[in-house]
């Protein structure tokens, strides 16, 4: 590490278990807000855009060192990129009609989707070095 290269404030997959976080807690908010309201939808679009943002970043960075480096996830990084792909969907969907099923939808998919990812990569990335 240089003397410029900050060092690293938690492990690599701590950090994605505390964004996951962060985006479950910002789907919680949401689901305390009134139908049909704009502040519901505004806070949909933003929601969906953070979770969207938040998967291509994995996509363009993570995924792809981790295949360099962890051949054998490459099955596992396929399948998160399927999932990326379902969310993406369903994303699209919210973001035509924020509604209660397309949102409860989104977030069981997404669920699952962080739970699995956690599970398989955390101890993998809290190992990576910069």
């Amino acid at each position: 590490m240089s003397e410029f290269t900050p060092p690293r404030v938690a492990a690599l997959g701590h950090q994605l278990i505390e964004i996951h976080q962060h985006l479950r807690s910002l789907l919680d908010d949401i689901a305390r807000l009134p139908d049909f309201s704009r502040e519901l939808r505004a806070h949909c679009l933003a929601f969906c855009g953070a979770l969207d943002r938040h998967h291509t970043g994995e996509e363009r960075g993570m995924f792809q060192v981790l295949a360099e480096r962890h051949p054998g996830l490459r099955a596992i990084l396929a399948e998160l990129r399927h999932d990326h792909e379902q969310i993406a969907a369903l994303i699209r969907r919210v973001e035509a009609d924020p509604t209660r099923a397309e949102l409860a939808g989104l977030a069981a998919v997404m669920e699952s989707h962080f739970t699995f990812e956690e599970k398989r990569l955390t101890s993998v990335l809290n190992e990576l070095t910069p």
